[in-house]
């Protein structure tokens, strides 16, 4: 018998629930979040998923629909958001060291050992904290495998009745989640999936459950699909990520959200860009020795000339140094750039990467040397505590009017910017 014992915690409507986190005044009111360049709907409470607007709906198509019904949206403030997950993720670590951080709102807990018969009042517990301790309401799921607490949470969300908190535990409340969910909401079951599986005649989660031909699942749906049907048979097949896998790409890319046509203003947002990827490099003790750039016009503007080029090189020693990457960056802009054209969109992306006391230097000199990390770390903790682009490289320049993202509706940085702290 299988007693592993795991809980899903989930962020209700996580950017949403961070922006009425300072403006109580949203409590009643439909809130969303809109992608960069405030384009789709990234985010949205269940007020506005009552007026029909979709998940990644553009916001110009239903801009008079959130005028009418007094509709709160924001740009993405994704500063403030991640500030606030690393307060909830703590706050969970208190209650278990045995986590996986799934996603910026999402985190499984193992809770095997707990006493089953007062595992739902220890999650309720679980959830007042959470609220409690960082404002941000939560559901929970619990099951015996990770797919099961996942359908588990969706019933939590779901039913008024459960309080936000779910168990899969008991026959009874294990059949009524199975029997409840569309097999397009069982976590792994991707759009594809589901029209094979409806055409198999599998419209829920129990039916996939009950299947009773295990060969012709793996044959069409492959080992994943045969380990989800384990999952929903409450035989645990997917572990417990404890330890949070390093990329092995970083890609930092924005479109702009005005047209650039100079090489200067093009320099600006790559440095940018470089020094967020690098950033991200550092966190996770990294260095890169590919680092490769993009540059493109606007595809959905027929009425300009189209030029789209990628550019790369592999660096004879691995770095994390931001100043190095952005020399290096600025190279491949050169070679690639041509006057004239209406630039929309850049990016920069870091390859080859390797854990940064593993890799091989060159012998040819080229790597960073405990001086270059020296200021790179001194960088990254000034920044850390006094805010994002406290201290950055001058190549990143001062002013982004010119070419950064459109965040008409942008909240304040009310966590990470001194300027921008809540006044009461």
């Amino acid at each position: 018998m299988n007693n592993r014992i795991f809980a899903l915690v989930d962020c209700n409507s996580f950017y949403c629930s961070c922006e009425r986190l300072f403006r109580p005044d949203l409590r009643n009111r439909p809130v969303g979040v809109l992608s960069n360049n405030d384009g789709c709907f990234v985010s949205r409470t269940n007020e506005l998923k009552a007026l029909g607007v979709k998940m990644g709906e553009p916001y110009f198509k239903v801009k008079d629909i959130c005028k009418k019904n007094n509709v709160a949206v924001f740009s993405a403030n994704f500063s403030l958001y991640t500030n606030l997950s690393d307060r909830v993720m703590s706050t969970l670590f208190d209650f278990t060291p045995n986590i996986e951080v799934y996603s910026v709102d999402e985190a499984f807990l193992d809770l095997s050992g707990f006493d089953e018969k007062t595992i739902l009042d220890y999650c309720r517990h679980i959830k007042e904290t959470v609220e409690r301790n960082t404002g941000i309401p939560v559901g929970i799921g619990v099951g015996r495998s990770k797919v099961m607490a996942k359908l588990a949470n969706r019933i939590a969300k779901k039913d008024a009745s459960s309080c936000g908190v779910y168990s899969t535990l008991t026959p009874m409340c294990r059949e009524y989640a199975l029997e409840s969910v569309d097999i397009e909401d069982v976590w792994g079951i991707g759009r594809q999936s589901t029209i094979k599986m409806n055409g198999l005649g599998i419209k829920k989660a129990k039916h996939l459950r009950d299947y009773r031909n295990d060969k012709l699942i793996q044959n069409i749906f492959t080992k994943v699909g045969r380990m989800i049907q384990d999952e929903l048979r409450e035989i645990s097949c997917f572990p417990l990520n404890e330890e949070i896998p390093k990329k092995k790409e970083i890609i930092s890319s924005r479109t702009f959200g005005k047209p650039v046509y100079e090489l200067s203003l093009l320099r600006e947002s790559i440095a940018c860009y470089a020094s967020l990827a690098c950033e991200k490099l550092r966190k996770q003790e990294s260095v890169c020795q590919e680092v490769e750039i993009f540059i493109r016009t606007n595809p959905f503007k027929e009425s300009v000339e189209q030029y789209v080029r990628v550019n790369s090189v592999r660096l004879d020693s691995a770095t994390c140094d931001t100043r190095k990457i952005i020399k290096v960056a600025w190279k491949l802009l050169d070679e690639i750039f041509i006057n004239g054209y209406e630039y929309k969109k850049a990016c920069v992306k870091l390859g080859r990467i390797q854990d940064a006391d593993e890799h091989q230097v060159s012998l040819f000199g080229g790597y960073d040397s405990p001086e270059d990390l020296a200021i790179m770390r001194a960088m990254d903790r000034i920044n850390s505590r006094d805010g994002h682009e406290t201290l950055k490289i001058a190549a990143c320049g001062v002013n982004k009017e010119a070419w950064y993202m459109n965040q008409v509706f942008k909240s304040p940085r009310y966590l990470t910017g001194w300027n921008e702290l809540l006044k009461i």
